[in-house]
């Protein structure tokens, strides 16, 4: 299957590295896990597509404004465990796409697990951008 076109709400397949570890001077990320886009630039100057990720993790939020859960429902639209889940708002991932750590989901020749809800996807990038705009959320860059 192709890479796929990166969208707002396309949750991916990625080896995001937390800013803890970036700042502990890792530069991989040490697990692939479930990330959804949450920006998508288009830069002119160079025809570049710049994406912003967010993280999906089962590790419950010690703010609870810093994560939003994913309902059941949509945990099983999107192919994930049967786990509780939350997309991290309070940090993302940036890359140019599509990057060398867009990785193939286990067992599968796909990229994505698909799209987020409109609902959802509005919630989470309300929230993300309530913590960017605070000047509180952490974005590493990577390649």
């Amino acid at each position: 299957m192709p890479i796929p076109t990166p969208e707002p709400g396309l949750v991916i397949s990625y080896a995001y590295l937390w800013h803890d570890e970036y700042g502990a001077g890792q530069e991989e990320g040490l697990k692939d896990r479930p990330s959804a886009i949450v920006l998508v630039v288009e830069r002119v100057s160079d025809d570049a597509t710049i994406v912003t990720v967010l993280p999906i993790t089962h590790s419950a939020p010690r703010d609870p404004k810093s994560a939003v859960e994913i309902p059941p429902a949509v945990e099983r639209h999107l192919g994930l465990d049967d786990s509780r889940s939350w997309i991290v708002v309070s940090e993302g991932n940036e890359f140019l796409w599509p990057g060398y750590d867009l990785r193939k989901r286990p067992h599968t020749d796909r990229y994505d697990y698909g799209f987020l809800p409109p609902r959802l996807f509005d919630r989470v990038r309300a929230a993300f951008l309530e913590w960017r705009d605070a000047r509180r959320a952490r974005t590493t860059p990577r390649g």
